[in-house]
């Protein structure tokens, strides 16, 4: 069964009287537990079409199924409750809150769905275990390196157990040896933990690691195989 079912997905913009199309009628599937990578230029709309799945943006025409749930036709605060249920979340620039210890970084989307802090506390620190970074969550963000900050991005994307993850060129921030642990670890908790996961790259080396490759030209997809 499909975790994620764009149809028919047109987006349009407008700038001044200049009408730019970035999506005509776009169309694919996800299925649970599948790891897909989304391949693009850049400029190519990878990152508005995860606005789009997760309900930030909203589509002229067509439709986003959510492990069947039209996320368009919810209201604004059915969104935002199904992004937090649902959807988990890996940045380039890693977005952690400086001013939150890394463990409370990762304790908090647990905490936004009320979840107690003592449990909270304890999924984080085993996150964190997981991911390499056992023994930091008292140290703050900007005392981490770039490839363990982004560790500590995924912990924290993972910890409500999203049903899906999308992750936006995580490893662009990155150089390429830890960029390839980076993606090495993202694809292997997201397998292990049954999580569906769309991951947006303009690299053909970190889209090697996908189940299957999708090619974003010209407002379309099309399925590519890796050499």
């Amino acid at each position: 069964m499909s975790m994620v079912n764009v149809d028919n997905l047109t987006r349009v913009y407008y700038t001044g009287s200049i009408r730019q199309v970035v999506f005509d009628a776009l169309s694919f599937s996800v299925e649970k537990g599948e790891t897909v990578a989304l391949l693009g230029a850049s400029g190519s709309g990878k990152t508005t079409l995860l606005n789009l799945v997760s309900g930030i943006d909203s589509p002229d025409h067509g439709r986003v199924l959510l492990d069947g749930v039209d996320v368009h036709a919810q209201a604004e605060p059915e969104r935002t409750l199904l992004r937090r249920r649902q959807i988990g979340f890996v940045f380039q620039f890693f977005n952690l809150i400086p001013t939150l210890k890394v463990g409370e970084n990762v304790a908090l989307p647990l905490e936004l769905l009320g979840t107690d802090d003592s449990t909270a506390q304890q999924r984080a620190a085993a996150l964190l275990e997981d991911v390499g970074l056992g023994g930091l969550a008292m140290r703050y963000p900007e005392t981490l390196s770039g490839g363990e900050q982004q560790r500590a991005a995924i912990a924290r994307a993972l910890a409500h157990q999203p049903a899906v993850l999308l992750a936006d060129e995580p490893t662009g921030n990155l150089d390429e040896d830890t960029g390839g642990l980076i993606i090495e670890l993202l694809t292997d908790i997201a397998r292990r933990q049954g999580t569906t996961l769309l991951l947006v790259t303009h690299s053909t080396h970190v889209a090697r690691a996908a189940d299957r490759v999708l090619r974003l030209s010209h407002g379309q997809v099309k399925s590519e195989l890796m050499p």
